[in-house]
């Protein structure tokens, strides 16, 4: 059994330090009011057998809290007394260095809970570790001294989750939807430097990725950009080959004729095409942003975006195409084989002109299919059912808007504004009465920890509604505090987002504050644990019928409380399916230190996603679609749903149901499959988990090689896929995943 020091470094427990801990206070009282040497062993043992019970690797903290419990229960009330002194001068002793412990544990490599919370992530690189340096000071700065007492304690707690707390003390945002269009059409400013509108579709590929790296250099969430605003610079290319080789064979006294001079044309075009999405593909898996990880980028293909123009919608199709294409052979790990990389993250939209054997693009997602088999992009949009949910002013069900999310699911509220906001932004690529959704952002997240609620009222309805408003308006108070330290921000601070175009096209030393109301940018109330709250207060899964309307009045009531905040404060407050990773496990054993051991609710390490079925809950995959999309629908701040399929590359057929019946059912969902590499032994299948001295840790199934630097991992774990490996709480709820097909 492990526990967690207060550095954060993990070590083997021994009972023989709460032994000399307890011995040490008893010493120090009347002898009268001693304990005896076995009542000392059995506390000991006691707080040793609770801590088996926990399934997790217990911190310091909470071993002390135990050994405190046991002391009263034993009734030496004078050595718990002693015992609890002793904590707090120690803790006094510890207050100036407990954040540089914290550094220096994570600069070795020691700290377990650092390393482990970014799947993407490499904790042993001197640029994550220089992150994780600024963010452990940032967060203790934040804790300290920038946020309220009671939403520090909530968040301590798990009742809450501040998200992104090393990131506060900046002037920062979360997630943007970039205006690549605006940007390429119109020039922008890199570093100082002017960069006009690119005269070839290569070239436009190859500033994309210089923007997504500034982009991502000035946030810290995910963001997005659209394939159709690289498509125009096609044709581009197209007639600019075309001169080039015309003026070749006037040289070389040769004339072709039309048909064969435009088969030379489009075949030039073709590996241009194919190194343009090339440098996107490499370059976004190799560059490194201020962060120390691949710029979390979405990569939308939507072919309707492209509207009636007929040649832009074709030349769309074929970067499509070769993104597809690329994607399916993946890209080579250091040992030279093809591997499954962490991005960028694919969304294909499923369309009429798409979706059956017979319509003008069914090709393209026969072959979206075969990549998602293989490597598990992309993830699908049905433009049908976005239609019906997305409706900006003066829309009706049926014919609203259609667009990606910004990154793996936080998604924009509709435009209520009627006229793009009259271009606040003062973007260059302004259409009057055009719904605005490219050049937005998301302020930032707090989740609700919706287990807690439900534990906290004891099964009681009336206390539950009661305590869920109190909650609420904590987290109310902690989204204002994200949004307050946004307010005065000068554009100076992010130039590539506030003064060139990706968000906007602000004057310098002008403040974004107009762009922080009116629904321009929204704020995200999170949640977690739908599941076990249902559970809790029902004793079933929401997937009963009988269970599903209290389930689904709790999501109507965050969505009532995102509404009266929005009347009140003129913010587009919006509810948004919290992607967990590292937080999952945090909140697993706050409940569990809160409320102990509750069966089916408390006793994994993990809590559920969102409103997800809970992962090891026998379900089929076009059931739990089903189910989940009317969920979905009432998470329009962001949510993604998810099946666990089998390796589905021989059957596509299966595949490609699916996809169908996302597009009549559900707005936004993905297929996860496995796809891993032993670099030892060659193994190419999926990597297995098993435990080790009550540790779970990732094995190859043919040579049984545990070292995790010679393991290709990658799975799909908040929407985002990971290649760097998980902490023992999602770790868990990856290895208790059911199949759905």
């Amino acid at each position: 059994m492990k526990i967690i020091k207060r550095n954060g470094s993990e070590v083997v427990f021994d009972i023989s330090k709460i032994i000399a801990a307890v011995s040490k206070a008893n010493n120090v009282v009347p002898a009268n009011q001693r304990l005896t040497k076995e009542q000392i062993i059995n506390i000991a043992d006691q707080v040793q057998t609770v801590c088996d019970t926990r399934n997790h690797a217990m911190n310091v903290e909470e071993i002390q809290d135990l050994v405190e419990n046991a002391i009263m229960e034993a009734g030496a009330h004078e050595v718990a007394r002693k015992y609890i002194t002793y904590r707090y001068v120690q803790s006094l002793k510890r207050t100036h260095n407990t954040t540089d412990d914290r550094i220096l544990a994570l600069i070795e490599c020691n700290n377990e809970e650092v390393k482990q919370e970014n799947s993407n992530k490499n904790p042993t690189v001197n640029s994550v570790q220089r992150d994780y340096m600024a963010g452990e000071v940032s967060k203790d700065l934040t804790m300290r001294m920038l946020l309220p007492p009671e939403v520090v304690k909530a968040h301590e707690e798990g009742i809450i989750h501040f998200h992104d707390a090393d990131y506060f003390a900046q002037h920062m945002h979360n997630c943007d939807l970039v205006n690549l269009d605006d940007m390429l059409q119109n020039g922008t400013v890199i570093s100082g430097t002017l960069i006009e509108k690119p005269h070839s579709f290569s070239t436009a590929c190859n500033i994309a990725t210089q923007i997504i790296a500034q982009v991502a250099s000035n946030q810290y969430g995910g963001q997005s950009i659209s394939l159709t605003h690289l498509a125009p610079f096609v044709d581009i290319s197209r007639k600019k080959i075309r001169r080039d080789v015309e003026a070749e064979m006037r040289e070389l006294g040769i004339q072709p004729g039309e048909e064969k001079l435009s088969q030379i044309v489009e075949a030039r075009l073709r590996e241009e095409i194919k190194r343009g999405v090339q440098t996107i593909q490499y370059q976004v898996v190799t560059l490194m942003t201020t962060n120390g990880q691949a710029p979390f980028i979405t990569v939308f293909m939507y072919l309707n975006e492209a509207g009636d123009n007929q040649r832009l919608k074709s030349d769309l199709a074929i970067i499509i195409e070769e993104m597809l294409r690329q994607r399916y052979q993946g890209v080579k790990n250091e040992a030279g084989v093809w591997i499954t990389p962490a991005f960028p993250k694919l969304i294909y939209v499923l369309e009429e002109d798409n979706i059956r054997e017979g319509t003008p693009y069914f090709y393209l997602t026969k072959l979206a299919a075969k990549c998602t088999a293989k490597r598990m992009v992309p993830d699908y949009i049905s433009e049908k059912k976005m239609r019906e949910y997305k409706l900006s002013k003066g829309e009706t069900e049926g014919h609203g808007d259609v667009y990606t999310c910004m990154g793996c699911r936080s998604f924009l509220t509709p435009d209520r504004s009627g006229n793009g906001w009259d271009n606040v932004a003062n973007a260059k690529n302004y259409e009057p009465g055009k719904p605005k959704y490219y050049g937005r952002f998301n302020q930032g997240v707090v989740t609700i920890n919706l287990v807690d609620v439900a534990l906290s009222s004891g099964g009681d309805f009336d206390k539950f509604w009661k305590i869920f408003d109190e909650r609420l308006e904590l987290c109310h108070e902690a989204l204002m505090c994200r949004h307050n330290r946004l307010k005065g921000t000068l554009s100076d601070a992010a130039p590539i987002l506030w003064q060139y175009g990706a968000l906007a096209r602000l004057e310098k030393g002008e403040p974004i504050d107009k762009l922080l109301y009116g629904g321009y940018s929204t704020i995200s109330l999170g949640y977690a644990g739908l599941y076990e709250c249902c559970k809790y207060m029902t004793g079933k899964s929401h997937t009963d019928p009988a269970a599903k309307p209290f389930a689904l009045s709790v999501m109507q009531h965050m969505n009532d409380a995102c509404s009266k905040w929005k009347a009140e404060s003129n913010i587009d407050f919006s509810l948004y399916g919290t992607p967990l990773e590292s937080t999952t496990y945090k909140f697993a054993k706050c409940l569990q230190k809160r409320f102990g051991i509750v069966p089916g609710i408390t006793d994994r390490n993990y809590i559920t996603n969102s409103y997800h079925v809970h992962v090891a809950e026998d379900i089929d995959a076009f059931t739990k679609l089903k189910f989940e999309s009317d969920f979905q629908r009432l998470s329009p701040g962001g949510a993604i749903s998810y099946v666990e399929v089998p390796n589905m590359q021989d059957n596509l057929a299966a595949v490609i149901r699916v996809m169908q019946f996302i597009y009549e059912n559900i707005m936004y969902a993905e297929l996860n499959t496995k796809s891993d590499y032993c670099q030892v032994c060659g193994f190419d299948g999926e990597i297995q988990i098993v435990e080790d001295d009550g540790k779970l840790v990732w094995e190859c199934p043919h040579c049984h090689n545990r070292d995790q630097n010679k393991l290709n991992v990658a799975r799909r774990t908040c929407g985002y896929i990971g290649t760097q490996f998980w902490n023992q709480g999602r770790t868990a709820e990856i290895k208790d995943r059911v199949l759905h097909l």
